[in-house]
């Protein structure tokens, strides 16, 4: 793994209280292209690869959709994949992750039009699967941390509204399990994991916005407490590419809300509950 000095000293400081960062998401990430190892390439690439996965359920429902384009594959290598995984005497498809094809082999073909299949949720389950794996450990706990947040989260809203939490929940690890079959508030998960009730909190506030802001300000810190003594390695690099990722999209969808909000929000998590480290294994 390489040392990223120059390049991560070039770069601008991001605050999510600051508004534009004055480098892009595309920008930083053709950067890192000319810059990095290959073998940090391909750490990078998992995090391109949550689009990918996105890109192919839509190409799956319609040949002609418009893709993202922040993904490690183009439409033409995306249709190559399809067409390779569909075809009955095509025994192993090359050049591609393995899951992606299971996923349109074991479980998109099978089960596209069975009601209460949901194709997003399926391979975003395949996708961090695949991801939590990564030779990275921060990488890896990075994964697990937004996997399980996402299973939290949704059992939360799950319950608030009275549906049955099992059904949203996806996965098998002990996190997972535990909401499933937990009736506590805090689905028995606050004695180890003092954040939940920051969780619980964000799920009962009512601005939608302000919301998902207060998620990403969570996973943000995160990334703050994770990179603090190595600020030039490819986790920082990683890390930095993360918010650009956050703070990009907010630009896009509510530029001077973002600007009023984070700072607050910033502000109150700090001084609340940590991530522990048994929350990403």
């Amino acid at each position: 793994m390489g040392n990223y000095y120059c390049l991560m000293t070039e770069v601008p400081v991001v605050a999510m209280e600051g508004g534009n960062s004055g480098i892009s998401y595309a920008e930083f990430r053709e950067q890192c292209d000319k810059e990095l190892t290959a073998s940090d390439k391909k750490l990078l690439a998992y995090s391109y690869l949550k689009t990918d996965c996105r890109n192919l359920v839509k190409l799956l429902r319609n040949a002609d959709a418009d893709l993202d384009l922040e993904g490690n594959y183009t439409k033409d290598q995306l249709v190559d994949l399809i067409t390779q995984a569909t075809d009955p005497e095509v025994t192993k498809v090359k050049d591609y992750p393995a899951f992606m094809v299971d996923f349109i082999r074991q479980s998109y073909l099978p089960n596209e039009d069975k009601t209460g299949y949901f194709a997003d949720d399926a391979v975003m389950l395949a996708y961090y699967q695949y991801a939590m794996q990564c030779k990275n450990e921060m990488l890896a706990e990075w994964f697990s941390l937004n996997f399980n947040l996402t299973n939290i989260l949704t059992a939360l809203i799950a319950r608030q509204n009275g549906w049955k939490v099992a059904d949203y929940v996806l996965g098998e690890n002990e996190i997972s399990e535990t909401i499933k079959t937990s009736k506590a508030k805090d689905f028995d998960l606050g004695r180890d994991y003092d954040f939940v009730a920051e969780l619980i909190k964000i799920v009962d506030t009512d601005d939608p916005v302000e919301k998902e802001k207060r998620i990403d300000a969570f996973k943000w810190l995160w990334l703050d407490d994770k990179t603090f003594f190595d600020g030039f390695g490819v986790e920082a690099v990683f890390a930095y590419l993360c918010k650009l990722e956050m703070l990009n999209r907010w630009e896009m969808l509510d530029p001077e809300k973002g600007k009023e909000t984070f700072t607050q929000i910033i502000e109150n998590l700090r001084s609340e509950a940590k991530v522990p480290a048994e929350f990403v294994r």
